[in-house]
């Protein structure tokens, strides 16, 4: 009896044919977030469950729901459901907070939620995402979602909407949420269990329920706009500014909440509506109390996060630019002992200096290893056999033009070829700008 085993439902493998988009989006990603004043930071794949309950918050959906939880030895371990809190915690624990201010970190890692899989939304997914911990001046804000935009660009999106909003302090929520119990009291026989629950625990987390029904009774709910105290109207008013003097374009959207709890002040969404109801790619805002819910000193932070799978699936439909797969540079087809260890000797010295060479490992043929040779892409392919090796020179055949050029078989090998691959490149180059780039 064969064993029939697939991969968890939610969850997807990156072959070798597409890791190079994704290579894409994190070179980009990362360059840009540098050039930005941010260095990386790598964090646990989980946590202990009380930091997402303290941080994420009981009543939302991620805590209540979604939550991958296992129980060991008495301890409490929960998988990532996001970055922001485990970054705080290792910002923490490891004193960061404690040197130069701002303190700017980013990170690329898989999260972990259980929803009913579609497409754009994964039980594993991955996450670009940045914090940014020390400033509470909306010029931070507005670094921030430019340093987002900038990504965008840089992959090469369009149509891509930025939607703000802020959702003011504790203050400020105060009388907002007696306006939001109000309104939803009038209306409580028709929200579902959860909400029901919300409404005395946190109503602003029945605006982010993904019932149809409650959406609809939320859409005429009060906004928060009409209940900023002056400070946050004001950082809110600064922030508009900001991004008005960077020429970013944006819509103020008051029913903008975000689905965790420890926002405060700004909140933000870039939005497409090319990959149907999962439409948000991109999503942070500031969270200025979450440090000292964390047990440190009170400090003001704000970040986001870009969902790896969303980006993706929007550059193929938009057909963007990908960095070119990595092919073989040069193939060595074989035949017999020694020419094999030959080949195995200068592979060795050409990889040495960052190229891919490969040769053959199962024992073909000649004819099925230059057929092999030609399905990997090989750039440039050399047959080695007793009368190359007796002779001291081969033929090297450039795969995509046919041609080939005969060099000698000895210590000077790797300097020929590099020379040959330089022309190579070059060529490929000029044939690039002759053709023209329709991405100018």
């Amino acid at each position: 009896m064969s064993l029939n085993i697939k991969r968890p439902n939610g969850t997807e493998d990156i072959l070798p044919s597409d890791v190079h988009k994704w290579h894409t989006v994190e070179k980009i990603a990362r360059e840009t977030a540098e050039s930005f004043g941010f260095s990386e930071i790598r964090i646990p794949t989980f946590e202990n469950t009380e930091l997402f309950q303290r941080s994420v918050g009981e009543t939302t959906d991620v805590v209540q729901k979604e939550m991958y939880t296992v129980i060991a030895k008495e301890t409490k371990f929960t998988l990532r459901p996001e970055g922001t809190a485990g970054t705080i915690r290792a910002m923490l624990q490891n004193g960061l907070l404690n040197e130069a201010l701002p303190q700017r970190v980013y990170y690329i890692l898989s999260c972990f939620r259980h929803e009913r899989p579609q497409a754009g939304r994964l039980r594993e997914f991955h996450q670009f995402g940045l914090e940014m911990a020390g400033s509470a001046e909306p010029s931070a804000d507005a670094e921030v979602i430019s340093l987002a935009k900038n990504i965008l660009d840089r992959l090469g999106l369009k149509n891509i909407e930025l939607y703000i909003n802020s959702i003011g302090c504790p203050k400020c929520r105060s009388e907002y949420h007696k306006a939001l119990r109000s309104y939803f009291s009038e209306r409580k026989e028709n929200l579902c269990d959860t909400c029901i629950e919300r409404l005395e625990k946190n109503p602003m987390r029945i605006l982010d329920c993904k019932s149809p029904v409650c959406q609809e009774i939320a859409k005429n709910a009060p906004v928060i706009l009409d209940y900023l105290c002056e400070d946050c109207s004001g950082h809110f008013e600064k922030l508009k500014k900001y991004l008005a003097n960077l020429k970013i374009d944006f819509k103020v959207n008051p029913k903008i909440v975000r689905g965790l709890d420890y926002y405060t002040k700004t909140v933000f969404e870039f939005v497409t509506t090319e990959i149907g109801a999962q439409g948000t790619v991109c999503g942070g805002g500031r969270y200025d109390g979450l440090i000292e819910q964390l047990g440190g000193k009170s400090t003001s932070a704000l970040g986001f996060a870009m969902g790896i799978e969303r980006l993706l699936i929007v550059m193929d439909k938009q057909k963007c630019d990908f960095m070119t797969p990595k092919k073989c540079d040069i193939y060595f087809a074989t035949m017999g002992e020694n020419a094999l260890e030959k080949a195995m000797n200068i592979s060795h010295e050409l990889r040495d200096f960052g190229y891919r060479a490969e040769f053959d490992l199962i024992g073909r043929g000649i004819k099925a290893q230059m057929k092999y040779a030609n399905k990997i892409g090989a750039v440039f392919t050399v047959v080695i056999g007793d009368n190359e090796l007796e002779t001291g020179k081969v033929k090297i055949k450039d795969m995509e033009k046919g041609t080939e050029i005969e060099i000698a078989l000895d210590d000077k090998f790797r300097i020929n070829f590099e020379s040959l691959y330089f022309n190579k490149m070059m060529d490929s180059i000029d044939d690039t700008e002759i053709g023209g780039n329709e991405n100018g």
